[in-house]
């Protein structure tokens, strides 16, 4: 399991990374607030952040993030396209989509398209930071 807990590591005590999460959403004070929640905890570190799926797909190439925090309405590249496009680069990478729409309505098609989770915007943000922790460890096989 990922988590700042302290392991040993032949011998000697460790501290173990935080998971990296890249936050993709058109509202800079969204973004503001996903990073400022995610990092209240420090099994989470906020790595990098897009307003746009174009821009996100670049930002998540260049940092390699162990999660992605996406929405799905946003200017150039919609959040469904850019599940794909994530996914195509790095199979490995957890994508958790944080949206206002309702998840009877729109989590089958993310989750189809390679989403790992959906989380609906207004979720405390504790069971935020438990989907992306679920979300991680599922992708590597912990």
């Amino acid at each position: 399991m990922l988590s700042p807990e302290l392991i040993t590591d032949g011998g000697s005590l460790v501290e173990e990374a935080p998971i990296s999460v890249f936050v993709v959403d058109d509202v800079p004070e969204l973004r503001e607030l996903i990073r400022f929640g995610m990092e209240q905890d420090p099994a989470f570190e906020v790595i990098g952040e897009a307003g746009d799926g174009r821009s996100a797909l670049e930002g998540i190439a260049e940092t390699r993030p162990g999660a992605v925090l996406l929405d799905l309405s946003m200017p150039d590249m919609n959040g469904l396209e850019a599940i794909m496009e994530i996914r195509r680069n790095d199979p490995n990478v957890a994508i958790i989509v944080l949206s206002g729409f309702s998840a009877d309505r729109m989590a089958p098609a993310t989750l189809e398209r390679g989403a790992d989770r959906y989380v609906e915007k207004g979720t405390p943000i504790q069971e935020l930071r438990d989907a992306t922790r679920m979300a991680v460890e599922e992708r590597q096989g912990e």
